[in-house]
């Protein structure tokens, strides 16, 4: 087996497309050299087949690998369970790291074949790290800690050393990390094992996982629907079950758009709790946002388990920006102050969310739950602010990493290529409007009692590809720094009642855009999702009221 290598900037023929003359090669040759090279890191065993490999024309890739008979029965069992489920019988020795390891990276092989969602692997470090863990637990009888064993996939960013962390950008190919991020060097620390990386969009920067690298990821439930974005490759693989336990970021809701997408769960925690020390940023320097990263699972316990074990490892000791706040069991009253947020004042829910809101409040009711209504008045102002901060360097960070090869800007990044370069006396005034607006919304909350509120994650369930529009929902919590959880409702799209109604009044162009371009059919049997809020750094508190909502969802 192999690993991804990395493709120098300047090519390795010497060619330049632009002009046939030696010298730098063009960014189109670099993302093919790359490509080609991801692609070669797939050991042979582990191509799909020609005879067993879905049709172009299959949308929905998730039931295949059950259905193809190319995976065995054991492959098919470990790669199925959760992490939850997993941890114990490597922990025994039920299961070896090497086996488990094994089955992830053929399962994360072809989810990539079918979804386009890696964008680097370490194959043969993930086997030499397994074959360590079963050795250790051979010799010693016990784990090498709370993690032990398990395979553990992360977003392009993260680095890892030997391995690019490109962001999307054609200039960062051939960037080989020298080192592993804190982050890693912690999970692995706990027991984990790493093997892929996955896909993202340039810069980290679009709601959809599309670059000029590795080009786009598709949503393995239908693939005719994006992903989402940032964290879009991990989402994929989660949800093709390549992966136990993915772990994203978010900035504007990368880690909750993505999630909401594919139907999976996902904690979007305050700055301070997770490490972020030496992973990538699209635009570094850029902290009036603060980039936080958190886990991606199919389960509410493995975000839970998680979170904890992050946590316990003590990161305010690896990172000064961690904060040194140990692990809070948290006791909820018997009845939440839950605040629904029916629209945003800017874009209504197409019809299966606000069917998925209106059912969720129902059961939280019938749980004996108080439900009140949440004015969205802010929320506007919120997403306005976090545009302005996103551009206030007038795009010029992306902008330079794009005219290191000539690399194109993505029609997606108009707001960055067109945006205006804000002075420092402009940037101070923009984050005092920033700190007016927390200390009202704060003061409202607090007005109103309220435990959390619960609201969508994204106005659609997904979109087709290409098509994304409007990060109000999440994005005003980056803002606000909150404490958030996105969780599928157990829902589905359904094609004969989710239908827009003849009242339907739109709140503006986005609202109409997205409203117009539902399509109930493509849609149909896909999940929705939606969104709990709390307050900044009450992580606990979310996963404990998020556990809540779904036992009142399943009673």
């Amino acid at each position: 087996m192999t690993s991804a290598t990395s493709t120098a900037v300047n090519g390795t023929d010497g060619t330049n497309a632009r002009d046939g003359t030696t010298g730098r090669a063009s960014w189109e040759q670099i993302g093919a050299r790359k490509r080609q090279e991801l692609l070669a890191s797939i050991p042979q065993e582990w191509l799909i087949p020609a005879d067993v490999l879905p049709a172009e024309t299959e949308d929905d890739v998730t039931s295949w690998p059950e259905a193809c008979g190319w995976f065995t029965a054991e492959e098919l069992a470990i790669t199925n369970a959760s992490a939850t489920e997993l941890i114990p019988k490597l922990a025994s020795g039920e299961l070896s790291s090497e086996e488990v390891t094994r089955a992830f990276c053929k399962r994360a092989a072809a989810a990539h074949q079918l979804t386009n969602c890696l964008s680097e692997t370490c194959f043969d470090r993930a086997i030499k790290t397994a074959k360590e863990r079963d050795r250790h637990l051979r010799q010693t009888g016990g784990p090498v800690g709370p993690l032990h064993g398990l395979p553990i996939s992360l977003k392009d960013n993260f680095n890892l050393e030997g391995l690019d962390a490109t962001v999307g950008f054609v200039s960062l190919v051939g960037d080989a990390a020298k080192a592993d991020s804190t982050l890693a060097q912690l999970l692995e620390n706990a027991g984990a094992v790493f093997y892929v990386k996955t896909n993202t969009p340039t810069a980290m920067m679009i709601a959809e996982s599309v670059n000029n690298v590795f080009g786009r990821t598709v949503n393995p439930l239908n693939r005719k629907t994006t992903s989402g974005g940032s964290s879009g490759g991990e989402s994929a693989l989660l949800a093709m079950k390549g992966s136990p336990m993915g772990v994203g970021s978010d900035i504007g809701g990368s880690l909750r758009i993505p999630a909401a997408c594919t139907g999976i769960f996902t904690l979007r925690p305050s700055s301070g709790r997770f490490p972020v020390r030496n992973t990538r940023s699209g635009m570094p320097g850029q902290e009036a946002v603060p980039s936080v990263n958190g886990p991606m699972a199919r389960t509410l316990d493995d975000i839970t388990m998680y979170t904890k074990n992050v946590v316990d490892g003590q990161p305010w000791l690896l990172d000064p920006r961690c904060l040194p706040i140990p692990w809070r069991d948290v006791r909820l009253p018997n009845r939440l102050r839950i605040a629904v947020m029916w629209h945003d004042n800017m874009v209504r829910p197409t019809p299966p969310v606000t069917r998925a809101l209106g059912e969720v409040v129902s059961k939280l009711k019938a749980a004996g739950h108080d439900v009140v209504e949440w004015d969205p008045v802010d929320q506007k102002e919120g997403l306005e602010l976090l545009g302005r901060m996103f551009v206030a360097d007038g795009g010029t960070a992306i902008r330079k990493q794009l005219e290191r090869t000539g690399e194109p800007w993505r029609p997606e990044m108009e707001q960055y290529r067109n945006a205006k370069e804000l002075s420092t006396y402009e940037m101070w005034n923009l984050q005092l409007e920033r700190v007016d607006f927390l200390n009202r919304y704060l003061d409202r909350w607090n007005r109103a009692g309220i435990d959390a509120i619960l609201c969508p994650t994204i106005p659609f369930n997904t979109v087709k590809n290409g098509s994304f529009k409007h990060i109000g929902y999440t994005g005003v919590y980056n803002v606000l720094d909150y404490s958030c959880l996105s969780f599928p409702t157990g829902l589905t799209v359904d094609k004969a009642i989710d239908r827009i109604e003849g009242l339907y009044q739109p709140l503006g162009s986005d609202c109409e855009a997205i409203n117009g371009d539902y399509d109930a059919e493509t849609m149909h049997g896909l999940p929705i999702s939606l969104q709990l809020v709390a307050r900044r750094l009450e992580e606990e508190k979310v996963l404990a009221m998020g556990k809540r909502v779904l036992e009142a969802l399943r009673s």
